[in-house]
């Protein structure tokens, strides 16, 4: 008899993880004022059976063959900003890596990209509803965590971007996942602006809108940050 325990996307579909919160979100309606409160609610629900009861580090998305990759024109591309966000002056970007740490760190790309090397191909889910395979290649995040050296009352990462203010958060949890990287090649060449260049973040087990592209900074902090779409009413988890 085969092992027939529930994924986190069998809950999905049966609607015990997703709720009402999620999907109403994400047509852009919050339930008004009146529903609004038990919808976030339920969508603070969603996070803690997320976070508690399917994010391990012995849980890892699957990997394909590089034959089973999408096309590049059929991955979207996808900003806040028209046209696509530019870095200004790619030799002076760096990560700002701050906030509730005993070793603040200014990384530049080199900096990153000398540290150990994670790649492997996925798919990637977007809240949309499409899917795309691609190979991606960067610095595991947990790398830059422990340089930082957080302090005991860091619970959380803000990832800031040069992307018209779009931000977001994570749990140190999720950084930590094996398969959380600092992201700065896509299908075996350095990003593109298209991809969120010259760094973003990058996880499998997260939806798209969770991964910040356009990287300026991490910042360590106590309190749970919002995020451009969160703080609008998608899950704050995100994870897939």
């Amino acid at each position: 008899m085969t092992d027939r325990r529930l994924s986190r996307r069998d809950l999905f579909r049966l609607g015990l993880a997703a709720g009402p919160a999620s999907l109403l979100a994400s047509c852009g309606w919050d339930g008004g004022p009146h529903l609004a409160p038990k919808l976030h609610a339920v969508s603070k629900v969603n996070d803690w059976v997320g976070e508690k009861l399917f994010l391990s580090a012995d849980r890892l998305a699957p990997q394909y063959p590089r034959s089973q990759r999408t096309a590049p024109r059929d991955f979207p591309a996808y900003s806040i900003s028209h046209p696509l966000p530019v870095v200004a002056d790619p030799a002076a970007w760096a990560l700002e890596v701050k906030g509730l740490v005993a070793q603040p760190q200014r990384l530049t790309l080199a900096m990153i990209q000398a540290l150990p090397r994670v790649t492997y191909t996925v798919k990637h889910h977007c809240v949309e509803g499409w899917t795309a395979i691609a190979t991606w290649t960067g610095a595991p995040l947990a790398a830059v965590v422990a340089m930082a050296q957080p302090t005991d009352a860091a619970r959380y990462i803000r990832f800031d971007s040069f992307d018209h203010g779009y931000f977001n958060g994570w749990d140190l949890k999720s950084a930590m996942h094996p398969q959380s990287i600092l992201a700065y090649a896509w299908n075996d060449r350095p990003l593109t602006p298209a991809h969120g260049a010259p760094l973003r973040v990058y996880a499998p087990i997260k939806l798209g809108y969770k991964l910040t592209k356009f990287l300026t900074a991490m910042t360590f902090t106590a309190e749970r940050p919002g995020g451009y779409w969160e703080n609008q009413g998608y899950p704050w988890l995100g994870g897939v």
